[in-house]
C-alpha cells in the first residue's frame, strides 16, 4: 500500500496506517497511543508527519466535525459521509445519498470543478437515545 503510493515503508508509517485501519474515526491522540503500544516511544511530531503524508497520498482521509478535533479513517475514495452523536460524540459512517440529493449539488459552483461533497449528519446515537428513554440521562 505504501509503496503503491510512492511512500517509503517505515515502521512508524506501518504502525500509523495499522492504527487508522483498526480504529476508524480516531483522533491524533488516540492514534499516538496505539502507535506507542506497538513501537514504544515515538514523537507526536512523527505521528503528525506520518498522518499528513498518508493523507496527502490518499491512503487516509482526514475530516473534522464542527467542534471536534481532526479524525482519521482508512475508508477513502467513496465520498461517504458521517453521522455524529451530539451527546457522546460517537461517529459512524453513512453511505453517500442516493437518488435526488439537491443539497449535494451546488446551486452555483463559482467555476470550480467540484469532485466531493462533505456532509456530516448530527443527532443522537442509539445508546444515548435509549439512555434518555430509560430516564438515566445521556
Amino acid at each position: 500500500m505504501l509503496r503503491g503510493a510512492a511512500l517509503r515503508v517505515t515502521r512508524p508509517r506501518l504502525a500509523v496506517l495499522s492504527a487508522v485501519h483498526h480504529h476508524p474515526h480516531a483522533d491524533t491522540d488516540s492514534i499516538i497511543g496505539v502507535v506507542r503500544q506497538d513501537l514504544g516511544e515515538v514523537s507526536r511530531q512523527a505521528v503528525y508527519d506520518v498522518l499528513s503524508a498518508l493523507t496527502n497520498a490518499g491512503l487516509v482521509r482526514r475530516f473534522e466535525p464542527s467542534g471536534s478535533v481532526a479524525r482519521y479513517e482508512a475508508r477513502v475514495g467513496d465520498n461517504h459521509h458521517h453521522v455524529v452523536c451530539r451527546t457522546c460524540g460517537a461517529i459512524s459512517d453513512v453511505d453517500c445519498a442516493i437518488g435526488d440529493a439537491p443539497c449535494l449539488t451546488a446551486a452555483h459552483d463559482a467555476g470550480y470543478d467540484i469532485d466531493e461533497a462533505e456532509v456530516i449528519y448530527w443527532g443522537r446515537c442509539p445508546g444515548c437515545v435509549a439512555a434518555t428513554a430509560s430516564g438515566s440521562g445521556g
